[in-house]
């Protein structure tokens, strides 16, 4: 179980971390790059309206993809099955990094466009498909560590592309092609290694009908002597669904049943999306020049926040099937609105004492530890159980799809708040933080421990009211 996370991991959200990672380093290389292709290719100097708009097609189509790949990472999972569409992603990748690595040698800008929204488009898939497959082959006692590792990887992904983003490694004037096309590394690591586990149980019962293949991947999985009280619980969930298909995502806003399931589900996503952790991105370079960092220093302090990230994402992965689901993750949200406090007071004050800005600091680790324990860690992991098998692609394909509009969303309209707001924009983030954590509490069960069917009867009574 811990090898298929690895397996699947590496080239589901280690490649989204990575690659939003991995475009920060070379901006200005990359300004160059466009300023020289368009003067060798026009005979005149690129204007900078004109550079600005193009380096945020290059940073934001990324985005863009990752809502095409969201759309139908769903479908991709029901035709070609879990397994299937994760292999099959590795070739958008291994695509893209050939497009992206040929831009700078060809002189040709568009292909480094074309590269971004390849990549977003593996992303999207990614994030759908990953955690649907590990929330599938995981166990009741072990689903909440297992389906986590779609943290780890993200958070691990983000790490990797800061660390090898430094100047020293690939981050350089000249090297920077290789950094964008080294993503086709963990497409191919995922392409030798996955074929070797089976596919998803539930999947192989409940979609396609084969007993025998379930019987023998849950062997695979869970050892021929444990593997029995699974294959119940995955033959009670067929027989309640009674030949049931997979559901549309729009089938989803039109089924009473999961009414509910489907409102936690956006009101999680949106919730992670716009909790601050933007902000928190946005503001940690003034923070660490304020407390006196120097230029040159802050990229290595930057990692310190990626290692921070990575760090919850592992304990949050070991807590979450102990502690349960409500209590971490109502407490990150409860957490957050604490940090968004005090960080409104120490950079009102920033100017005012010298020790302020190493408030501020600790103030934006004290943030990112948080979010990774809660919302960050979590909101994926719910997504796979609230949901039996008819429903939980489409689900996906819902979450996913909304979880990048707010993602393009917050990138585009974040700067204006900044501006506009200054540092009371975190006001704005703990009345958010402090609703999605009422919201949690008042409306989803603990989880843990649970079949999906044992969850779908505990909405039943949200869905239907209580006398039913």
């Amino acid at each position: 179980l811990l090898l298929t996370v690895c397996a699947v991991g590496i080239g589901g959200t280690f490649q989204y971390g990575y690659n939003v990672a991995i475009i920060n380093a070379p901006t200005k290389h990359i300004h160059k790059f466009l300023n020289e292709t368009w003067a060798s290719r026009y005979r005149k100097e690129l204007s900078p309206d004109l550079l600005t708009f193009l380096w945020s097609v290059i940073a934001s189509v990324f985005s863009l993809g990752g809502l095409c790949g969201a759309l139908v990472g769903g479908s991709a999972a029901i035709r070609l099955g879990r397994k299937g569409a994760l292999l099959m992603n590795n070739v958008i990748a291994i695509l893209a990094s050939i497009l992206m690595g040929i831009s700078f040698p060809t002189g040709l800008f568009e292909l480094l466009i074309a590269g971004r929204f390849l990549i977003g488009i593996n992303s999207g898939i990614g994030l759908c498909v990953q955690p649907l497959y590990l929330g599938e082959v995981a166990p009741k006692h072990l689903r909440g560590g297992m389906a986590m590792g779609t943290s780890i990887f993200l958070t691990g992904g983000i790490l990797t592309g800061q660390i090898i983003g430094l100047r020293e490694l690939l981050g350089g004037e000249t090297s920077w092609p290789l950094l964008l096309s080294s993503s086709c590394f963990p497409a191919v690591a995922q392409l030798v290694f996955l074929p070797w586990f089976p596919e998803s149980p539930r999947y192989l019962l409940i979609d396609r009908g084969d007993e025998l293949s379930c019987a023998k991947a849950l062997k695979r999985f869970h050892g021929s002597s444990e593997y029995r009280r699974e294959m119940e619980d995955i033959q009670r969930e067929c027989f309640a669904l009674d030949g049931e298909k997979p559901k549309k995502p729009w089938q989803l806003f039109t089924d009473r049943g999961v009414r509910w399931q489907l409102i936690t589900v956006i009101v999680m996503t949106m919730g992670q999306q716009l909790s601050g952790i933007n902000a928190i991105y946005f503001y940690a370079t003034y923070i660490f020049e304020q407390a006196g960092i120097s230029a040159e220093k802050i990229p290595y302090v930057t990692l310190g926040t990626g290692a921070c990230e990575c760090l919850t994402a592992l304990t949050c992965g070991l807590l979450i099937d102990y502690v349960g689901r409500r209590c971490l993750i109502i407490g990150g949200y409860l957490l957050t609105t604490l940090w968004s406090i005090i960080l409104t007071f120490s950079l009102t004050y920033q100017e005012l004492y010298s020790w302020v800005p190493y408030v501020s600091m600790t103030c934006i680790f004290a943030f990112i530890l948080s979010f990774g324990l809660g919302p960050g860690g979590i909101t994926n992991t719910l997504i796979a159980e609230l949901f039996i098998q008819s429903s939980r692609p489409a689900a996906y394909t819902i979450g996913g799809t909304l979880s990048w509009i707010s993602f393009f969303t917050v990138g585009m309209l974040f700067p204006f708040i900044v501006n506009g707001l200054k540092q009371y924009c975190f006001l704005v983030f703990l009345l958010e933080c402090s609703l999605v954590a009422a919201f949690i509490f008042l409306v989803i069960p603990e989880t843990k421990n649970k079949s999906f069917l044992e969850i779908k009867k505990e909405f039943h009574k949200l869905n239907f009211g209580r006398n039913t």
